[in-house]
């Protein structure tokens, strides 16, 4: 997320500094539609899936999605400026047409400036019906009502929180705090902090959890690891992984995580139970953001620099997409065998970010 900073790299900072802030183009008007490029018939595998990019102007300020099952919704953040921020929301997308059914401004935290307590991770707790945020600018995280939009809590405590993701089968969400490397667990139920573990000197980042065993894994970007903790164990393992990894991704039976490399422009390819690195595809400078299919098996990577998104075939180790998606996209998701992506691309007369919907056709 453009955000949504102290690397080890000076240089990785000031290049990456706004992703790291908070937790990342207009391919035209709502629901103008771009098919992937093709390779010609008779070099293309009978197997090989294409795809196809609809892509919707949606608001000013994007920076993440979550999407519900439950609801048959896509989440989104927005936080527009610097602080004092004033505009900000959590939006309820329409993931078929791609247009907002309902958008929800969060509380005011300074009356004196208008500032609210501007949100930027997302992530979807069907079980409970409720959306968290974590509020960047506020070192805190919050819960809202999937049903009505009504901000329920925010919880203090996570330093410069940047993503959350959300344990429905341990009742457990977990918030990531880079300005400390912190990893925070909160119980979905009544929304109090649970568990706490932190790795000094870490700068964590992006988050993803076992839904079987509920170990959460987070990326340390500023020492090139996973940071893996057990809900039995407060020592959490380190695992190496490639250069400045923002983003992970888990396999659909948890045994291999995947990394978006910001600084190295890879995906990395981890085998957990063995601790290392399998393989490493290049997909594009600035790797931000990365989802695997459990459908397909493949992992989508949202490449900042190039303004593309990488869709990989993690078994074979090879880009078997290239798919345009805006200037600057900041995050992606994977929801029933359908990417989403978010991009920071300010396009218009109005500087609106856009959605892109990409699906397979096979």
């Amino acid at each position: 997320m453009t955000v949504r900073h102290q690397h080890a790299a000076h240089k990785l900072v000031r290049r990456s500094a706004a992703v790291v802030l908070a937790a990342g183009t207009v391919l035209g008007a709502a629901g103008a539609a771009t098919a992937a490029p093709a390779a010609p018939a008779h070099h293309r595998p009978h197997h090989q899936t294409s795809y196809k990019v609809d892509s919707a102007q949606l608001a000013r300020g994007l920076y993440q999605s979550s999407y519900s099952e439950r609801n048959h919704v896509l989440w989104a953040t927005t936080a527009v400026g610097r602080p004092p921020v004033t505009q900000s929301q959590l939006l309820k997308v329409d993931p078929k047409s791609l247009k907002t059914k309902a958008a929800y401004t969060p509380p005011v935290t300074d009356a004196s400036t208008k500032a609210v307590e501007a949100v930027y991770g997302v992530a979807v707790d069907d079980a409970h019906n409720t959306v968290w945020t974590t509020n960047t600018r506020n070192d805190s995280v919050a819960v809202y009502s999937q049903r009505t939009g009504k901000h329920l809590a925010t919880v203090p405590g996570v330093k410069h929180a940047r993503e959350i993701v959300v344990d429905e089968r341990h009742n457990t969400a977990w918030a990531s705090g880079f300005g400390d490397g912190s990893i925070v667990g909160f119980d979905t139920r009544t929304f109090k902090e649970k568990k706490r573990v932190t790795v000094k000197g870490a700068g964590t980042t992006g988050l993803a959890v076992n839904k079987w065993t509920g170990t959460v894994y987070a990326t340390d970007l500023t020492n090139s690891n996973i940071i893996a903790v057990s809900r039995f164990s407060d020592q959490p393992k380190l695992i190496p992984t490639g250069q400045g990894p923002i983003s992970i991704a888990l396999s659909r039976d948890g045994r291999t995580a995947y990394t978006a490399d910001n600084k190295g422009g890879t995906l990395s390819v981890v085998d957990l139970l063995k601790g290392k690195v399998t393989r490493t595809v290049k997909t594009g400078e600035g790797a931000l953001s990365v989802a695997a299919d459990p459908r397909s098996g493949n992992v989508f990577v949202a490449n900042r620099g190039p303004g593309n998104t990488t869709v990989v075939d993690p078994h074979k180790g090879a880009v078997v997409a290239t798919l345009a998606t805006g200037p600057n996209p900041n995050h992606v998701t994977v929801a029933r065998g359908t990417a989403f992506v978010v991009d920071k691309a300010a396009a218009g007369d109005k500087l609106l970010d856009s959605v892109h919907r990409i699906s397979a056709e096979r």
